[in-house]
């Protein structure tokens, strides 16, 4: 990954302005430090799972977020599944204010954790999330209860000044760091286990 940081330049030496390709030079190295960050972010994104559907909302009770995701487990994973191993899914969204003269300043981050496990005896699929479970009889049904997610609060009205341009950066991946330490490193270089989708949402 390529660090990025502002330089101290010499613009301004006693009333008389710096040479032109100075600015010229700082003006570009910031658009690069900008254009490295986006890039390493979008490498992120593991193919076979996309975002559609997505929508801010901003109401008396503050800002929000709709989207869904399209995705479909591996085989791998669903045999990781069937033999007994839940798995799970987080989505995280970091409000973001851009700023022109520093690093942009996140403002709230928010995240949701769905487990989704198999129940043999009773042959459903089980998703929790926030304390809440529901049951599903095929594999199908239960990941479409994970794939949308409506109105999910990310601030308050008074978080997002006017006049700012803010931008929402979106996550959404199967986390291995909550499998059994054993598998983790027994799956370590499979792509099947690298499911991850990270996106910018821009608003007015």
């Amino acid at each position: 990954m390529l660090a990025c940081s502002l330089v101290s330049v010499p613009i301004k030496q006693g009333r008389q302005w710096a040479p032109r390709g100075w600015v010229l030079m700082l003006i570009l190295l910031l658009g690069l430090c900008l254009a490295a960050g986006g890039s390493a972010r979008a490498q992120n994104t593991s193919p076979g799972i996309e975002l559609s559907n997505v929508e801010v909302a901003r109401s008396e009770d503050g800002l929000a977020l709709s989207f869904s995701v399209r995705f479909e487990l591996a085989r791998l994973l669903e045999d990781a599944l069937l033999k007994g191993t839940p798995l799970h899914f987080v989505a995280e969204a970091d409000l973001i204010r851009e700023r022109w003269y520093w690093r942009d300043k996140r403002i709230t981050r928010v995240s949701r954790t769905w487990r989704l496990a198999y129940q043999p005896l009773a042959r459903q699929y089980r998703v929790s999330f926030g304390g809440l479970n529901q049951s599903f009889d095929n594999l199908s049904d239960a990941l479409v209860a994970m794939r949308r997610v409506s109105n999910w609060k990310l601030a308050d009205l008074k978080d997002v000044e006017d006049g700012a341009r803010h931008y929402i950066a979106l996550s959404y991946k199967l986390d291995t760091t909550l499998l059994p330490r054993p598998m983790q490193i027994g799956i370590s270089g499979i792509p099947e286990w690298n499911l991850r989708l990270d996106n910018k949402v821009r608003f007015e």
